[in-house]
């Protein structure tokens, strides 16, 4: 199975995803590793590629290509990033989309990041919103459109085992010959 989990920032989706891949003793691939990668090809730190893309909309171009040809290539996979769902496709058999209450998330970043909830927050706002810009003007995907995703869970909550059990007991009972609908992604424009 290519399963994806998406979500926004500090949803817990890379923890998440990790523990599924581990669970399923599966392939977990990352948007955030692969950003990292694209990051030391270029020789550059974090901070600085971060800055790059700012500028230079084909950091996430290549960046979301390469997660569309990994969701092409392989079948036994988890793979992770914001747009994880939409780059698989129709490749995904079960897409995932992680979430929280804002003020959560922001409290997990400023924990993770070592700042203020309010810094966590302020930040965390702007980088959805011009995020959610880019995705629309560069694939015509409205990020807030939930309709591809088979599960959405709210990570506040469930403890991480618990949303690692709810999503086993989904996978484990899934039957593609009793599947009478997978959401298709349409209206994407995958021209990298």
């Amino acid at each position: 199975m290519l399963i994806t989990v998406s979500g926004p920032a500090g949803s817990g989706k890379s923890t998440f995803a990790a523990a599924l891949a581990n669970a399923l003793e599966v392939d977990h691939v990352s948007g955030g590793d692969i950003f990292r990668e694209m990051a030391d090809e270029r020789d550059m730190s974090l901070v600085a590629f971060n800055e790059l893309a700012e500028e230079d909309d084909q950091v996430d171009r290549d960046l979301d290509r390469r997660l569309r040809e990994i969701a092409d290539e392989n079948d036994d996979l988890v793979l992770e990033s914001r747009l994880a769902g939409w780059m698989a496709g129709d490749h995904a058999d079960l897409r995932i989309w992680l979430d929280a209450p804002m003020g959560v998330r922001a409290e997990r970043i400023a924990d993770r990041e070592d700042k203020s909830v309010e810094t966590a927050r302020e930040e965390t706002t702007a980088r959805a919103e011009s995020e959610a810009k880019r995705y629309a003007e560069y694939y015509d995907i409205e990020i807030d459109d939930r309709s591809i995703y088979d599960l959405v869970l709210n990570t506040s909550r469930w403890s991480p085992a618990a949303e690692l059990e709810i999503v086993l007991a989904a996978v484990e009972s899934y039957d593609p010959a009793e599947d009478e609908g997978r959401a298709p992604v349409t209206g994407v424009d995958y021209d990298f």
